[in-house]
């Protein structure tokens, strides 16, 4: 445990952001396999409509730091890359 005030206060406040970060990776999660039931199920214009609020939310996540922007970029080119490759099959 730490002994300086300093010290203290930079655990209370890590340990509020690790659990607003939590929260927001978790809607990450959501809004990516929102995009992937979508095109699993053969729904183009609301996997569209998905993917673009996915792309939306990581964007954010990276803006803010809760996720780096390397991992945003993949995980953008992976549902977008799911998306066209589902489109192009039908």
């Amino acid at each position: 445990m730490a002994n300086k005030k300093a010290s203290k206060k930079d655990l209370r406040q890590s340990a509020k952001r690790r659990i607003r970060n939590q929260s927001t990776k978790s809607a990450l999660k959501t809004f990516v396999k929102k995009v992937r039931t979508q095109v699993a199920a053969g729904d183009a214009e609301a996997a569209k409509a998905a993917l673009v609020q996915a792309v939306s939310a990581l964007d954010k996540a990276a803006e803010r730091g809760i996720i780096h922007k390397n991992q945003a970029a993949r995980r953008k080119s992976r549902i977008a890359k799911l998306l066209v490759k589902a489109q192009t099959q039908s």
